[in-house]
């Protein structure tokens, strides 16, 4: 059965854009557990930021059908890497939604999204979408509030991707942004050619080499989530 919700749009696309670099078009698109593929850079923490029901961003209500006023339960949380923060994720469910099929992401505390996501066979997921944020969407804000005493130099515009996960029917999107901690992080890992600048205004990216495989998501028709990837 297709899934019933769609995460693009105008400005969330399946295939990367075309001036993102190598190392973010792999990481936009890399498969199964973002938590799982963070751990091979190193210790991986989750920080609970806000957990509340709020209203959903104009792009999540438009991907999943809502009225722009319907509640959602809100969830956001820091995943740092021996310490640095190297992604913001935002999680919206509707509210009926949190205390039914999705109830589980309220008892979540600081464990990973991904221990609910990737062990339910029946979940499906969306192909992941991604775009450039600039601070006139929420999801910047959110962000740069995590680069700290850095966020005066923070670039002007971040990457992140999205999709959906679907359960009995429920929608719940996770959208996360990629923090410059994480390119640094790969640069110092080492790089193999050199690459121009990304025109998503942070420094020159380079691909690292990772130990494992690199799995692809744009494209993809819909895939249940148990057996996909990495997982937490």
């Amino acid at each position: 059965m297709p899934i019933r919700f769609d995460p693009a749009d105008a400005h969330w696309r399946v295939a990367p854009l075309p001036s993102f670099s190598a190392a973010q078009k792999d990481w936009l698109t890399r498969g199964g557990s973002l938590t799982a593929h963070l751990r091979t850079l190193g210790a991986v923490a989750v920080r609970v930021t806000r957990e509340a029901v709020a209203l959903p961003w104009a792009d999540e209500a438009a991907a999943l059908g809502l009225a722009p006023r319907a509640p959602v339960w809100v969830r956001e949380v820091v995943l740092s890497v021996d310490g640095v923060p190297f992604v913001a994720a935002h999680s919206v469910t509707p509210r009926a939604a949190s205390v039914g099929v999705w109830q589980a992401t309220r008892r979540l505390r600081t464990r990973p999204l991904a221990e609910l996501l990737y062990s339910d066979s029946s979940v499906a997921r969306s192909s992941l979408v991604s775009r450039r944020v600039g601070a006139r969407h929420p999801l910047y804000g959110l962000a740069v509030r995590e680069i700290g005493a850095a966020a005066r130099h923070a670039p002007h515009v971040l990457v992140a991707r999205r999709s959906v996960f679907e359960r009995h029917g429920e929608p719940l999107m996770v959208t996360e942004c990629m923090l410059p901690a994480l390119w640094a992080c790969l640069r110092a890992l080492g790089s193999s050619g050199e690459e121009s600048g990304s025109a998503s205004g942070e420094d020159s990216v380079h691909a690292a080499h990772t130990p494992y495989a690199r799995q692809r998501e744009h494209g993809r028709p819909l895939a249940r989530c148990r057996g996909e990837g990495h997982r937490s």
